[in-house]
């Protein structure tokens, strides 16, 4: 009897004891199991995002550094191409260069001044370029501003975008719309120029020195880029 009391208790024993192991094992999946999935994914969530933020950063620089050298070599090219055109007697011509080369020199300006608010330095650049025909110059020209509103700064904008610099989209998106405008100069000018027509072209420019935005002839009384009083505006109606 007694015998059969020990085997009894023991066999409680053991279920008790193997029940609770049950338990406690499926308990501990329970919390362990989600604990562990939810580390991991936010993790991973943290470091995607913090590599994103850090290449769009990076990528941002790079495009502001390349838009400083590009509007610095284009600035000084016009204004080359400005000479060329007076050597030619294409008068207006010359002047249309010659604002557009003061709009792109204020572009530059703008990309600097925002690398060096960002603590990056700027170094000096040295423009080297070719300067052809009064034709060849404006075909160059045209070439130039249509890559750089519809792919350069397209892109610049976006990248800018992803990296939250609100500075950078600034003055990104002022050389954007205003090589868009100079394109269409550009344009009228070899078709006036074409037709034997280029005294037809306006003999007077006004460039915002804000944005660089170009205006023939009589200007808005504010900016239609960055709202800046047109009293402000550089006069552009002789070399």
């Amino acid at each position: 009897m007694k015998k059969l009391m020990v085997c009894m208790s023991f066999a409680l024993m053991s279920g008790w004891i193997f029940l609770s192991a049950c338990n406690n094992t499926e308990a501990t999946s329970k919390l362990q199991e989600p604990i562990v999935v939810q580390t991991e994914n936010n993790t991973t969530g943290q470091t995607t995002g913090t590599e994103a933020a850090a290449n769009a950063k990076i990528k941002t620089t790079d495009d502001l550094l390349a838009a400083f050298k590009g509007e610095t070599i284009a600035s000084a090219k016009y204004a080359a191409c400005s000479k060329k055109a007076e050597q030619e007697g294409l008068h207006q011509i010359a002047l249309l260069f010659k604002a557009a080369s003061a709009a792109e020199k204020i572009h530059a300006n703008n990309h600097k001044v925002v690398l060096e608010e960002s603590g990056t330095k700027v170094g000096a650049i040295n423009p080297e370029f070719t300067v052809k025909s009064t034709k060849e110059n404006l075909l160059d020209a045209i070439r130039g501003e249509s890559y750089e509103a519809n792919t350069m700064y397209p892109v610049f904008l976006k990248d800018a975008d992803a990296a939250g610099d609100q500075m950078a989209l600034l003055t990104f998106n002022y050389a954007y719309k205003t090589e868009k405008k100079h394109r269409v100069l550009y344009e009228n000018a070899l078709a006036a120029m074409e037709k034997n027509n280029v005294k037809a072209l306006s003999a007077v420019y006004y460039v915002c020195p804000t944005c660089g935005n170009t205006y023939e002839s009589d200007p808005a009384s504010r900016c239609g880029i960055c709202m800046t009083t047109s009293e402000k505006y550089v006069k552009i109606s002789s070399l």
